[in-house]
């Protein structure tokens, strides 16, 4: 079972240390850069035409509905096929089992706030 958890754990530490790296990036840029505001930096750009009327647009909400339905159903299929390998192996079914329970569980709380919020229905 240890054997097991070691991949997780190299995965946490390559997080973690990615996440020092950009951390250290970003703070490195802050201390480095040259701060000189005037009033033509600070003004917004757009293709080179000076800016008229307001800075928000309107988008409809329903093209993000759609991608967090796309993201519910990809990640689950990418999800299940190496789950079904995994869990064929020796020793590791009840583990495999318990962890797919839960992700089928968050998955379930996204399609349940996609139904609540009417993405599911035809119109």
């Amino acid at each position: 079972m240890p054997e097991y958890f070691h991949g997780y754990a190299v995965v946490g530490l390559v997080a973690v240390v990615g996440a020092v790296f950009v951390a250290v990036a970003f703070t490195a840029g802050r201390l480095l850069r040259p701060v000189v505001p005037t009033p033509e930096k600070l003004m917004v750009y757009e293709c080179g035409v000076d800016p008229v009327g307001e800075g928000w647009a309107h988008t409809q909400v329903r093209y993000y509905l759609y991608a967090f339905l796309y993201v519910i159903f990809a990640v689950d299929a990418i999800f299940l096929f190496p789950w079904a390998t995994v869990f064929a192996g020796e020793g590791f079914g009840g583990t495999t089992l318990v962890e797919m329970f839960v992700f089928l569980g968050f998955l379930s709380v996204g399609l349940l706030y996609a139904y609540k919020k009417g993405v599911l229905t035809w119109t």
